[in-house]
């Protein structure tokens, strides 16, 4: 599926399938490095999976694991996976 340049990947819900009580953003990085990998940042977007994220961490919890688990990421990058992306995706830039 990542294959097609129109399909966008929105990375969300990962504390929530992990152990709710005992997950680390470790847990998370091979999965977030996969996703980059074969999508690549520009079709990648954040989601917080809020308010379902609340079962295993707060919102603020969610945002720094998905930002440490994505890596470093240039100040364009960032824009892009925090919301850049999104708004191209869903046609509002």
């Amino acid at each position: 599926i990542a294959e097609i340049p129109s399909v966008f990947c929105k990375v969300s819900g990962m504390v929530t399938e992990a152990d709710h009580r005992s997950w680390s953003v470790g847990d998370l990085k091979p999965y977030v490095h996969h996703i980059v990998e074969i999508f690549g940042i520009d079709r990648l977007m954040f989601g917080s999976d809020w308010p379902v994220c609340l079962l295993a961490a707060g919102y603020d919890q969610v945002l720094c694991a998905a930002l440490e688990a994505i890596g470093p990421l240039s100040d364009e990058d960032a824009a892009k996976f925090m919301g850049g992306n999104a708004s191209a995706f869903y046609g509002l830039s």
